[in-house]
């Protein structure tokens, strides 16, 4: 089997193309979360990153987090989900560690189309009257220049959001570095947006998804790809879409050490130090 396309390195190699003070636009934890490459960049470990969440951040979020990985996150929301509420992120945000810019899901997404579209912002309806307007400066309220004549009619606009990385794993890539991604087109948006586009993926097979009609419209070209690295079971523990189901026992785990700094302490040096190198 050989590429054309994106190099393909492995899960260390892919991480270590993330530096310090970078802005990396990361998946739901529904979505397709790149564990195997995350565990690399807690281990090392990354620093000051800007986190684009999209639209909300989950486990991988709160690790980094936790890990002292992060600078500011934006995003619509940051949960555990069932397992309630992140608590690396609570304990960083009451003590100031990292900067929020609270935003919502129509913001980030419409941020990044923004981005993939190649235009420094764009307008969007239904911000007006929240108190986001209030804590995100960069959000400015506008008189829409297309309205009737004498019609008020205000509208928000949103600057560009250009990750300088996006990050995520999926179920498969083919030869030539093609990504299928099925439904998930917030990993589209991503790698549309993004200046440079990380995936690992379970397994690299040997076909061109993009001859074959019935997948191609659900496959990223490797035009948008950068580099991509296989990890089977590389979404572990938070599992991955049509493909295996989340580790509840391992996830469950985590909440409950990290209530505590000298929990997470424990828990990362355990679960991610132990087994992957600086």
């Amino acid at each position: 089997m050989t590429s054309t396309g994106p190099e393909i390195v492995s899960t260390a190699a892919l991480a270590a193309r993330i530096p310090d003070a970078c802005s990396i636009a990361l998946p739901p934890d529904h979505s397709g979360c790149a564990m195997a490459v995350v565990r690399h960049l807690l281990a090392r470990p990354v620093r000051d990153l800007h986190v684009v969440c999209v639209p909300a951040g989950g486990f991988q979020v709160d690790m980094l987090i936790g890990a002292g990985c992060v600078a500011r996150v934006e995003a619509a929301a940051v949960s555990l989900g069932e397992h309630g509420l992140p608590p690396r992120f609570v304990a960083a945000i009451k003590s100031g560690e990292i900067e929020m810019w609270e935003a919502t899901c129509p913001a980030i997404h419409s941020g990044l189309q923004a981005a993939e579209k190649g235009i420094p912002f764009i307008p969007l309806r239904g911000i007006i009257g929240s108190d986001l307007l209030t804590v995100r400066p960069d959000w400015k309220v506008i008189e829409n220049p297309l309205a009737e004549d004498g019609k008020r009619d205000p509208i928000v606009v949103l600057p560009a959001i250009r990750p300088d990385f996006a990050l995520f794993h999926a179920p498969k890539a083919d030869r030539h570095g093609n990504v299928w991604i099925g439904v998930r087109r917030e990993m589209m948006l991503m790698a549309h947006a993004a200046r440079e586009t990380l995936v690992s993926v379970e397994r690299i097979e040997d076909a061109d998804f993009m001859a074959d009609p019935q997948i191609a419209a659900g496959t990223i070209p490797a035009l948008y790809v950068s580099a991509i690295a296989e990890a089977p079971n590389g979404a572990w523990p938070v599992g991955l879409f049509n493909t295996y189901t989340a580790d509840q026992e391992a996830l469950a785990s985590y909440a409950a050490a990290a209530r505590s700094d000298a929990g997470f302490a424990d828990w990362l040096e355990a679960t991610v130090r132990a087994s992957v190198p600086a």
